[in-house]
């Protein structure tokens, strides 16, 4: 006994695996280089910038600018006296969107988003993640850079992908919530099903609809930014933890990272193919 909480103080893990009678920790991968520097430098940017005490909860920037978007949205449509279908269509269901955030952090809130972080920290969420969001409903509303609104076609294609990602979103995010609550370990069945992050599909789904709807590439710039320095990079970190799991590697096998992957589909859930 004593030599088993050793070696797992030591290792850092507390996950332990039985061998001959015998707990020995199971190794948890270790994200690439690359991974750790890109997560290092969204820790310093976002949570502790200096100066100042950790004293903001990361939430409070976020929820305000998810929960903006509507009035923002309606503000650009009076300044610029933009009520047409494609303006219309964007402000409801980016403000939609924002309602069902609000309405997700009060139902089952992210534990992570709880963090407290610097003033500066808090600016820079804004300034790098969170404000250049605001990019497409500005351009495709005050028409800028964009030579005509986009077809009601390309609107409905739009509408369709970013209501489906909000589905996945809520869904994905909700049974993580309750699923941990209560049991905690590896989630595979359900939405995580279907793919190992199902969140970050509907988050993308979402943002990408966001995009369609706005004939330009600089909103899909914001968003190859976002998607590669911050999602990826989290993504990686998520998949290292898992990794611990006894169940992981089956779990993995069968599963995409973020897309549904047919052949595991056709072979059965994780949980399936364990039982």
């Amino acid at each position: 006994h004593f030599v088993c909480s050793f070696v797992s103080r030591f290792l850092g893990n507390s996950d332990m695996t039985i061998v001959s009678g015998v707990a020995m920790p199971r190794a948890q991968k270790k994200p690439d280089m690359t991974v750790r520097v890109r997560s290092a430098i969204n820790k310093f940017l976002g949570y502790d910038f200096p100066p100042g005490p950790h004293c903001v909860p990361l939430y409070y920037i976020i929820n305000a600018q998810k929960g903006g978007t509507l009035p923002f949205c309606l503000g650009l449509m009076y300044t610029y006296d933009n009520w047409g279908y494609a303006a219309c269509c964007y402000t409801a269901v980016h403000g939609a969107y924002g309602i069902v955030w609000l309405f997700k952090h009060y139902c089952f809130p992210d534990a992570s988003w709880k963090q407290r972080v610097t003033i500066l920290g808090i600016v820079n969420s804004f300034l790098f993640v969170l404000g250049p969001y605001w990019l497409a409903p500005f351009m495709l509303i005050s028409r800028s850079g964009i030579e005509a609104d986009p077809s009601p076609m390309r609107c409905c294609a739009a509408l369709l992908v970013s209501i489906i990602g909000m589905v996945i979103m809520m869904a994905a995010d909700a049974q993580k919530f309750f699923t941990l609550k209560f049991k905690k370990g590896l989630i595979t069945d359900g939405v995580h099903a279907l793919c190992r992050h199902p969140n970050y599909l509907g988050e993308m789904m979402i943002y990408g609809g966001f995009a369609m709807m706005v004939p330009h590439w600089a909103p899909w710039a914001v968003l190859a930014w976002v998607w590669i320095q911050l999602f990826h990079t989290n993504i990686c970190l998520k998949e290292a933890s898992m990794s611990r799991y006894e169940e992981w590697d089956t779990y993995a096998s069968c599963t995409g990272m973020l897309l549904p992957w047919l052949p595991g589909l056709l072979r059965g859930s994780a949980k399936d193919r364990a039982n």
